[in-house]
């Protein structure tokens, strides 16, 4: 490996307006230091550049790494903000490789999720089978399974993620939203294409969680004007983006609906179904037919749903759930997900996680409501905190003082959906946004993944939002996994997810 480096020359500009006496100097705390901070030069983008070699689908592959930082200018030219991305590029230079742009979601999460989960040429190694990630040191691997044999790779992090960052007086708020956060990683594509000479390469768009809705908004920045950036394929990997049906307020029925047969999944995995069918699959797919029509058709009904009608109902419910009639009657056969996370194993002592029901916690005590927190999220941020920080700093060279922020670096998120009328201000969805884009470019293509146990983000919900009016359902397609919201920590899911992603963008 060979390390070329560019240091921030500025700084010295920077400390030698600082050579007053002790006595002089501010408080790190004043205002007046804030202002002097505000003032002081922006140094330029501190970036670090790598070679490295791999085997990646079975192919050997020489690579350059560049990561570092990438200046958002205002009008002027003066510095708005750092974004901080990773990009991966088979030496050769091909202009007409294919090129992918991955980010995760939060909104406040950095890439490190995809970036050493999934599609980096490194990965973490923690347990696959839904167990606590423990203790460091926790190995950091090749990763065969990256896509870096069909695609250069691009990880972005948005600004107050990873190391992405306001500059100046620049308040990191503005960046903060649905739509200035698009506005911002398009911002980014564009610049990235500029100096790497990729206009006419296929160009691929991609997100986790919330980045799939950033996927959403950001095709709608890049394509939706005159001067297109124009898109072969969107990767959604565990989906939302119609918030409206799924948010959880008292009168809307949609969430029981949607959450129902993950449910159903997570009952049958825990062994809580009576006469338990052999696979997964096959029982989900009896819960998809009964949410969507029976049981959305009896909640319909309100307070009118009432004898045998609603005993039958509450019978059915309690055999996709696993969850006594009992519960069900007293919760008016409408359980919601953070309920359903404590009771299902109730008489076990054990509560399941939200991003991967698989995983199992045991609270203070069992008499809550309401899990303690998710075990599939604490099962695992041990893990890709520690590699993404070693990592970046080691293997790639990269040298700050700043703290990587792997979730929730972001404050007030502003949800309106800016420039598209009334209806972004009452029902958030950007599934439109999607459909759109399919009806306007006839090459593009969507690839939806989705786990079973992922309560985040619920496979019924992505099937929901995709399947409204106007929305071509011919050029999507869904896969679907044997584990929850980061499918990728399951070996086996990861080796299929990652196949069946080289496959999408092989067949552009």
């Amino acid at each position: 490996m060979r390390l070329i480096s560019r240091t921030a020359l500025a700084f010295a500009i920077a400390l030698s307006a600082l050579g007053a006496p002790a006595s002089a100097q501010k408080p790190a705390d004043s205002k007046e230091a804030a202002a002097e901070k505000e003032a002081a030069p922006i140094p330029p983008p501190n970036v670090s550049v790598t070679r490295h070699k791999g085997v990646f689908g079975g192919q050997a592959i020489s690579y350059t790494a560049t990561t570092g930082e990438t200046y958002l200018k205002a009008e002027d030219g003066t510095p708005k903000a750092a974004i901080f991305s990773t990009s991966y590029v088979k030496d050769g230079k091909d202009p007409n490789r294919p090129v992918t742009f991955l980010f995760n979601g939060g909104p406040g999460s950095g890439s490190v999720w995809l970036h050493m989960g999934a599609f980096g040429p490194k990965r973490v190694a923690i347990p696959s089978d839904g167990r606590d990630d423990g203790a460091p040191p926790f190995p950091i691997v090749d990763n065969p399974d990256s896509l870096l044999d069909v695609t250069d790779i691009v990880f972005i992090d948005p600004v107050g993620t990873g190391f992405s960052h306001a500059l100046g007086k620049t308040d990191p708020k503005d960046y903060w939203g649905v739509s200035a956060d698009a506005k911002s990683v398009a911002d980014f594509i564009r610049l990235w294409l500029n100096e790497n000479g990729r206009w006419n390469a296929p160009k691929f768009l991609g997100g986790e969680s919330y980045g799939t809705t950033r996927s959403a908004a950001v095709a709608n920045a890049l394509e939706g004007a005159y001067n297109d950036v124009s898109l072969n394929g969107i990767i959604l990997i565990s989906t939302i983006l119609d918030f409206g049906a799924q948010a959880e307020v008292q009168g809307n029925e949609m969430p029981y609906v949607i959450a129902l047969p993950t449910m159903a999944a997570t009952a049958w995995y825990h062994g809580k179904v009576a006469d338990k069918p052999a696979d997964v699959a096959s029982f989900v797919a009896e819960a998809r037919a009964f949410a969507q029509g029976p049981y959305l058709s009896a909640l319909a009904k309100g307070n009118a749903l009432t004898g045998e009608e609603r005993a039958g109902i509450r019978r059915q419910l309690a055999r996709f759930t696993g969850l006594s009639e009992t519960y069900l009657d007293q919760a008016d056969l409408r359980v919601s997900t953070s309920r359903f996370y404590k009771e299902l194993l109730r008489d076990r002592g054990l509560t399941v996680g939200r991003l991967d029901s698989r995983y199992t916690g045991k609270d203070y005590d069992n008499a809550g409501e309401t899990p303690d927190n998710d075990p599939s999220f604490y099962g695992i941020d041990g893990g890709y905190t520690a590699a993404i920080n070693a990592y970046v700093r080691q293997d790639l060279g990269y040298k700050t003082d700043r703290s990587y922020v792997t979730i929730g670096g972001v404050g007030n998120w502003d949800w309106d959906l800016k420039g598209d009328g009334w209806e972004g201000k009452y029902y958030k969805s950007v599934s439109p946004y999607i459909g759109k884009a399919l009806r306007e470019n006839s090459g593009l293509r969507v690839f939806v993944g989705q786990g079973y146990y992922d309560f985040a983000t619920p496979f019924f919900g992505a099937e929901y939002s995709l399947s409204r009016t106007g929305i071509p359902a011919d050029r999507i397609q869904f896969h679907y996994y044997d584990a929850g919201h980061m499918m990728y920590v399951r070996d086996e899911d990861r080796a299929k997810l990652t196949g069946d992603v080289r496959a999408f963008i092989r067949a552009r």
